[in-house]
């Protein structure tokens, strides 16, 4: 979990652990009817990466429910007010439109889970090999995505680096915190509130692919963030 996240008081357990559970076992049973919108042809399927940013979406959600509660509390008072009923769906929907005019042709995924969603971000438009610096042609889609996420602002966003399983799991791990951690730092210089972000890193304990080939590498190489609403 990201260095982020703060401590919770020993009184509310019982009460996250209730929480974590119902949310698990929603998002669970959420997962297989999880659409994407392919990035070139703009068509809706279900794919090993809407399956794979099902887990992330289960994990992402499972931190915002750990630190949800202190995070709104910031943005109450950073001015940011949370959604509430009907106008959850309405706001997420006019969201995912616009971030996937804005990502098409770039190879990013936009995956809708309710009313989440995930941007799936491969290693062919992001990192290196081995390297968290930020590639020359993510700039332009990071801009995308802070264009948009700014003008909504009523959203949490967890942000989640992968990598493939060549080398060890400890470099693996300290490279996916290092890569979720520059895209957060990239997103916060173009206006986007620290308070919204939690970042982590999960090595390469959650491959969307196989990493016996080149291509299932760089699938599993990849960023992914989630966008949920402030209720």
């Amino acid at each position: 979990m990201s260095k982020h996240t703060p401590t919770l008081h020993t009184n509310r357990y019982t009460t996250l652990g209730k929480r974590l559970l119902a949310a698990s076992l929603a998002l669970a049973l959420a997962v297989p009817g999880c659409t994407t919108t392919d990035p070139y042809t703009g068509e809706k399927e279900v794919s090993k990466t809407t399956k794979g940013a099902g887990i992330g979406a289960m994990a992402g959600l499972l931190t915002a429910v750990l630190v949800g509660g202190d995070r709104k509390k910031l943005l109450i008072g950073a001015g940011i007010g949370a959604l509430v009923g009907g106008a959850v769906g309405n706001y997420m929907d006019r969201q995912e439109d616009k971030l996937r005019m804005q990502l098409q042709n770039t190879g990013v995924s936009v995956t809708r889970n309710g009313d989440n969603i995930i941007l799936n971000m491969p290693g062919n438009v992001t990192f290196a090999t081995g390297s968290s610096n930020i590639s020359a042609d993510f700039y332009r889609v990071l801009d995308s995505v802070a264009l948009v996420i700014n003008e909504f602002e009523k959203t949490y966003i967890d942000i989640t680096g992968h990598t493939d399983n060549t080398g060890s799991a400890s470099l693996n791990q300290q490279l996916s915190e290092a890569r979720a951690n520059s895209v957060s730092r990239y997103l916060q210089s173009h206006g986007v509130l620290q308070q919204r972000v939690v970042t982590r890193g999960m090595g390469f304990n959650q491959p969307i692919a196989s990493n016996d080939t080149p291509e299932g590498r760089t699938l599993n190489r990849r960023v992914e963030i989630m966008l949920t609403p402030i209720t």
